[in-house]
């Protein structure tokens, strides 16, 4: 098929190079502005800009895709399927009936569970064990477009949004690649979502990742992994941020956000039902260290406390 594709982040690339080595014709690549990022501020593209500009494939990046110029744009391309993976916009309807095939999304999550901006973090943060790819066919809501094929794989308990992202994007890009010849020759039957079963995943902010220590030890576990590598999971000490990067809930039971150090290399801390171990720690303007490297460099932790700040839940609802 001549294409159009939509996509933005790392998610999306694995699938723009999967449509690229299948054949079809990479007539446009559509994604974000380069934005400032590091601690220089330098203008970064994003990763789907750099793998399609190393392809040689024209690259839009238009402030707002419903500007009527870059829908003009589209129409002079005349793609027979626009295909978007994680680009950020809502399409208008003008887009959406533009291609002959119509605009079909691969979306990570097993819709209707987890429409919104940030899937994979969600459903980790919720507990869930298990997440998806879902190819849908787009619409004007917010992913709530007809199922057209859909894949499930576990969530292992050591998963991390990061890892996550990478096992579904080659997931994502394998069922893109097999769905496009069946939506051509009208094998895949569209089924609508059930919106008894529809939840949200919100875009992430950076006071997601605070830390309420007053959470059982195996929600704060799932927000460090949910949240892993960004917004990070952070909390309190001594006035001073830290960063709790990997952690593995324990039986047993401690006053929330007090500290224990079990031994030279072991460091809990209580929360509202449990104990949480923590098994490395990023101290503000330092590298992640493990536990022991912590604990040498703070001397009498013990009996010391997290600030405890509680935060309102921004866990995805029913709608």
């Amino acid at each position: 098929m001549k294409l159009v594709y939509l996509g933005t982040p790392q998610f999306a690339v694995e699938p723009l190079r999967a449509l690229a080595a299948a054949g079809h014709e990479i007539a446009g690549v559509v994604t974000r502005s380069d934005k400032p990022a590091g601690r220089g501020r330098s203008l970064t593209a994003p990763p789907v800009k750099v793998v399609a500009e190393g392809m040689r494939v024209p690259v839009f990046q238009p402030p707002r895709v419903r500007e009527p110029a870059f829908v003009d744009q589209l129409r002079t391309i005349d793609p027979e399927v626009i295909v978007v993976a994680a680009y950020g916009q809502i399409l208008p309807k003008e887009i959406l009936t533009l291609p002959k095939y119509g605009c079909i999304n691969i979306h990570a999550s097993l819709l209707p569970l987890y429409r919104g901006a940030a899937p994979i973090n969600w459903a980790i943060i919720r507990g869930e064990a298990r997440t998806g790819i879902t190819i849908m066919r787009m619409d004007e809501g917010m992913d709530t477009g007809a199922i057209l094929l859909q894949e499930s794989i576990p969530i292992d308990p050591a998963d991390t949004a990061g890892t996550m992202t990478g096992k579904l994007a080659v997931v994502g890009a394998r069922l893109i690649v097999a769905a496009l010849p069946l939506i051509a020759e009208g094998k895949l039957q569209p089924v609508a979502q059930d919106e008894s079963r529809a939840t949200l995943a919100p875009l992430l902010k950076k006071e997601n990742g605070l830390i309420d220590w007053n959470l059982s030890a195996v929600e704060i576990h799932d927000r460090v992994r949910g949240l892993s590598p960004w917004p990070g999971a952070y909390t309190f000490l001594d006035g001073k941020m830290v960063k709790i990067i990997e952690s593995e809930p324990r039986s047993g039971a401690g006053e929330p956000g007090l500290l224990y150090e079990r031994d030279r290399n072991t460091l809990e801390a209580g929360t509202g039902k449990g104990l949480l171990r923590i098994k490395s720690i990023q101290p503000e303007s330092k590298k992640p260290m493990i536990a022991g490297d912590f604990l040498r460099g703070h001397r009498g932790i013990e009996g010391k406390k997290f600030e405890i700040k509680s935060i309102k839940s921004q866990a995805p609802n029913h709608q």
